[in-house]
This record gives structure tokens, sequence and C-alpha cells, in this order.
């Protein structure tokens, strides 16, 4: 059922015909994937099936030409919770149902019918494609344009530092938006401006309003009418989960914060971002320094990162210094 749901959106969208397999063009190959979708609390709400094109066989310059697509950093959306605490009005989000699917492609391309779906009276036939299919290296910039030139159209401004964020004034009041492939985030100082946004984006889309925003990127978000809390417990489950730490026994302090650590010469290699705290010149083998900074708008955080120094520090003001610079960096 979900697989046809899926071919069902494709015919909606008008994002393919039939033709005859055409002798002089690469035809891309398809396949299915699956996955559960769940909530903030793990529990799962809705199963997907998704068609995508084998992209990889995609030649550059003939398939297709440019490929970025800006995407949200998570310190915008936390960015975008201080200052919707700090203006006084609530977040809320919508879902685009196969927002790649919506994409315009100017490259000729064709992809072979879904597995377990073909037609057999014309097994000779392929797709030529309209629209962006997902897989293709094109398909989130496509997307990514369809939907930025909708909402310029609208009279939203684009941000010139951060692409994904739009916004739209109305004499003393004003709605934000802010775009992650798929999933819309949007609050305004008048309700009725949200009630605007979401008709005029569900007269263009298809899609799904899921109400107050309460789970985005691995946070878990309630708000309130005096504060917006976030926490990660789901994420730090899964992380638990994943690295087996759910089997030990607990420990208030693991190790002496005064331990030393020097290179494992015969040790396996590990992931050196699993493991941070800021210091001067904390490596015993190299006398690199460690950055760490916080950034806050008023009193609440919005991004925090703690970074290997690229070069030897001499003194601690320079260490600092450099930290400094990664700070100022960050804000700006």
């Amino acid at each position: 059922m979900a697989m046809q749901e899926e071919l069902d959106q494709f015919i909606r969208n008008q994002v393919w015909s039939l033709v005859l397999r055409p002798s002089n063009h690469l035809i891309i190959g398809t396949k299915w994937l699956f996955r559960n979708k769940v909530d903030e609390q793990g529990n799962v709400v809705r199963n997907k099936a998704r068609l995508v094109a084998k992209g990889y066989n995609q030649e550059e310059g003939i398939d297709y030409d440019e490929t970025f697509a800006p995407v949200a950093r998570i310190e915008a959306i936390r960015l975008l919770l201080a200052f919707a605490r700090f203006m006084n009005f609530k977040l809320y989000q919508m879902d685009v149902k196969c927002a790649l699917l919506n994409g315009l492609i100017q490259e000729e391309l064709f992809v072979q019918q879904p597995p377990s779906f073909e037609d057999f009276e014309k097994f000779d036939h392929v797709f030529k494609l309209h629209k962006a299919l997902y897989g293709l290296k094109q398909a989130p910039r496509a997307w990514y344009e369809r939907l930025s030139k909708f909402l310029i159209e609208n009279g939203y401004d684009r941000g010139s530092i951060d692409t994904t964020l739009f916004i739209k004034r109305y004499l003393n009041d004003l709605i934000v938006v802010q775009i992650y492939v798929d999933d819309i985030i949007f609050g305004a100082t008048n309700e009725a401006l949200c009630k605007n946004f979401a008709k005029e984006m569900q007269g263009e889309f298809k899609m799904s309003m899921m109400g107050e925003l309460k789970y985005f990127l691995g946070l878990q978000i309630k708000q309130s009418e005096e504060e917006i809390f976030i926490n990660q417990e789901r994420y730090t489950y899964d992380m638990l989960k994943k690295f087996d730490v759910m089997k030990l026994k607990s420990n208030s302090t693991p190790m002496s914060p005064s331990t030393k650590l020097d290179l494992d010469e015969k040790g396996k290699d590990v992931d050196q971002k699993l493991y941070r705290d800021a210091d001067f010149v904390g490596s015993r083998t190299n006398r690199e320094s460690t950055s760490g900074t916080c950034q806050f708008l008023r009193r609440m955080l919005v991004s925090w990162s703690s970074k290997k120094q690229n070069s030897v520090a001499l003194s601690t003001a320079e260490a600092e210094y450099v930290s400094l610079g990664s700070y100022c960096a960050q804000i700006l």
C-alpha cells in the first residue's frame, strides 16, 4: 500500500510519462527504499516506501550540471527558537509530501519502470522524467529552486547569510520561515499570518500541517507561554544504544579528571570528534590546544563547539586569541 501511495503521488505531480526506450540515452535504474517514520517518543507512526533513482549512474555535464542546495544548520534552528521566545510567538511545522518530486529538471532523463510495478504489455518502455526523482544528483537543488521561487514571488525576502531563511513583513508584524529540505518551520508575531502562510503553501504543494513544533533534527521541543524547553532524550538514548553503553554499569565519575592520555600506537583508531574538552596544549603528542566556544542570544545558548586548533599556541593568550577568532567567525 505504501508503494502504491508513492506511485500515486507521481501521477498527481505529473513526475513522468511512459515512452518507448530511446537508443541514444542512458536509462537510469530505480529501486525501492523502506523505512518507519517515528514520533518524538520513537513510536512508529507511518510506514514509508520511496522509489529512488540510482543516481550514481549519472554523468556530469550530460545528466546533470549544478547539484548544490543550501541546507539549514542546526545552529540556525536553535537561533530561530531563541528568536521566537524573544519575540514571544510560537513555531509551527509543515511537511511537504514527496518534496523533491516538485522540482523541475532541465535535463532529458529516462528511468526504468519501478520494480514490481512494470507494465508487461509495454516492457520496452521507460519513464521520461519531467520533475526530479529522489536519488538524482540535481533533485535537492531543483526542489530548493522551485520552493524559493514560489516564496519570493509571494513577497518573502531570502536571507543573505542563511539562504534557507525567508522573512515577510506586514506593517509592524513579520513571519519567519525556515526550510530544511522537505520540512518547513514557521512562526509569526500575528497568528493570522501563520494561517495565511499555511493556506498559500497547501494551495501550491501537497502538504500536511503538523501543528506546533515538537520534534526536529533530533531536538525534542516544548513551547510554553514563558519558555521554550529543548532536550535530546531520544537522541541521547540512540547514542548510548549505538555504542553499547546501555549494558554498562553507571558511575558518577568514570575517570579521574587529572588523568593524562597518551597516543596508543597499537590501538584501534577512534573518531576524535566523539571525545571533546577545551584546553591549552592538552595534546601530549603534538602540543596542540583545543578551542571551546559558546554563542548566546541574550541568555539563550544557540550554538557551541569544541575543536582542536590547527597550530601550536606558545601561550594561553595565543590559544585564547585563536579561540576568539573561531568564536567571531561563528557569530558572523
